[in-house]
């Protein structure tokens, strides 16, 4: 299970945004509720225009690229599938860019990445592009931006409001590993948390079976979807959009993303702000055991804000999950409520303070009723299935994007022995992660880049850095990893002190300082705390 990397499903509600980086593998991490939020940043801004420094540890050559690349003219049209918000005379258009397959061969073959814009409404006044990111990885802009754009609309004044699809994601050459059916077989069958030397073989044969498929369907572009690739994409989508620096607004994944075309593109940061941020110095297992920490954190806020014990809470719960795992739950659709569905369903409403009303229901109905319905709805929405048991592809994405990024292949001995460390972190979640640290990436067809990305960016403009004292899929501590990754004067720390993944549209404060920036360029003291 990856509480981080199932990342923002179109997750980000009006008002704060939720996005995840991977919590339930082959359910494809935590992620959030189709809703959504907004972020915005703001002119390319007053950033050092110094040349990327000699030496600059793992930074990779930037190439050159053909100018029938760098000159293409975007044809902004109607998107051919409405979004949700894109009523009758909506100002949402769609266009596509080419880039480079293979960066090292960038005469090659190209392939086609989607993009979303609204035009700055003061053309007068217009700062220029803000490129959004909403997190997974594998979360389609280009669904989520439209649906949160009321979020943006004080930033739209003056910018164009722009998002696309990763490389391997949804309209970019989306990845597909499996059927609906093998989904779902999946999800009745598989233990994430295997008792018996049996489930362990099926947990791990299940987790190679995923990489295969991703082979068989998908397997011409999986080398070429990391991060690295990603970025390099922004780089080409900002010349192409004619911005002489890139303005960009991430959260969640975003943020790793972000980092990483500071580091390699430091001189054309322009004003960058980083919400709900992935820690740049933890690898594999040190990210599994950050998420054990913060969903544990988020659960404790939310059992005492219920007025119940977190200690006695957290074991009831625990108790609870393995009732179920002896006896699922029974629903009213016929499906059985699963214990790797029911820690789904737990996870997904820890990711705000407005999910919380909703998970009392459903846990008072599991433990009073002994029914499963309310956990499952959470899981469903969660795990991108609609009530027609169709599911999207952003678990697919997720996991091709962050196997292609981390070397780390844990065994499950390695796994196995992580388990006391993570069940006395949280009895709840720990298990589940740290079987996870096993499963994400077992026997992948692709070998990991690396085992942290390089986020270090000397000779960049400030970039803003957004950490939630209570943020249970990017807990704060790695935010203040950013920051001084970043490197000094580069990393500027905004604490939020509250509850939830991600801080613009939630907290008024850190709001009103990121439109500053975004607007007028106006940084705010390093830092700097909102309540």
């Amino acid at each position: 299970m990856r509480a981080h990397r199932r990342a923002h499903r179109a997750a980000v509600r009006t008002g704060s945004v939720l996005l995840a980086v991977g919590l339930l593998a082959g359910c494809g991490l935590l992620s959030s509720e189709p809703d959504v939020s907004e972020p915005a940043h703001g002119r390319p801004g007053d950033a050092s225009a110094a040349p990327t420094p000699e030496g600059l540890k793992d930074s990779p050559k930037t190439p050159e690229l053909p100018a029938a690349l760098t000159s293409q003219l975007l044809d902004w049209k109607r998107c051919p599938a409405p979004q949700d918000g894109d009523a009758p005379g909506s100002a949402w258009r769609c266009a596509s860019v080419d880039v480079p397959v293979d960066y090292a061969e960038p005469s090659g073959e190209t392939l086609s990445i989607a993009l979303v814009r609204k035009a700055a409404r003061d053309e007068e006044r217009r700062l220029g592009s803000l490129l959004f990111n909403f997190g997974g990885p594998g979360g389609s802009g280009v669904g989520i931006l439209p649906r949160a754009g009321g979020a943006y609309a004080k930033l739209n004044t003056r910018y164009d409001l722009v998002s696309f699809d990763p490389r391997g994601v949804a309209a970019s050459s989306g990845v597909r590993c499996r059927t609906d059916k093998e989904q779902e077989q999946a999800h009745r069958s598989v233990d994430l948390t295997p008792d018996t030397a049996a489930e362990e073989a099926a947990f791990i044969e299940d987790a190679a079976d995923f990489g295969a498929g991703c082979e068989r369907r998908s397997g011409a572009i999986l080398p070429h979807v990391g991060t690295t690739d990603a970025a390099r994409d922004l780089d080409l989508i900002r010349e192409v959009l004619g911005d002489d620096k890139l303005s960009y607004f991430g959260f969640s994944y975003g943020t790793e993303l972000g980092g990483t075309y500071a580091h390699i593109f430091p001189h054309k940061v322009g004003r960058t702000v980083l919400d709900a941020v992935v820690d740049p110095t933890a690898d594999g297992t040190g990210r599994a055991r950050n998420q054990t920490r913060g969903f544990q954190r988020a659960l404790e806020n939310y059992l005492k804000d219920r007025g119940q014990n977190p200690k006695t809470g957290s074991e009831r719960i625990a108790r609870l999950l393995a009732r179920i795992d002896r006896s699922p739950l029974p629903t009213d659709s016929g499906r059985e409520l699963s214990e790797s569905l029911a820690i789904t369903g737990i996870v997904s409403p820890l990711y705000s303070e407005a999910g919380w009303p909703t998970l009392t229901a459903a846990l008072d109905e599991a433990e009073n009723n002994g029914t499963g319905n309310g956990l499952l709805r959470l899981a469903d929405s969660y795990n991108g299935r609609d009530e027609r048991g169709r599911y999207d592809t952003q678990s697919h994405s997720q996991r091709a994007i962050s196997c292609a990024d981390s070397a780390s292949r844990p065994t499950l001995d390695e796994a196995r022995a992580l388990l006391p460390e993570f069940r006395k972190l949280s009895p709840v979640f720990g298990p589940f992660l740290a079987w996870d640290t096993a499963g994400w990436c077992a026997q992948w067809p692709v070998e990991g880049a690396h085992e942290t990305p390089e986020t270090s960016a000397p000779g960049a403009g400030p970039i803003l850095v957004v950490g939630t004292t209570g943020d249970p899929a990017t807990p704060y501590e790695g935010a203040r990893r950013m920051a001084d990754e970043l490197g000094a004067g580069v990393g500027i720390m905004l604490t939020n002190k509250g509850e939830g993944h991600g801080a613009y549209g939630s907290n008024d404060c850190v709001t009103s300082a990121i439109d500053g920036y975004f607007l007028d360029g106006k940084v705010p003291a390093d830092g700097k705390t909102c309540s």
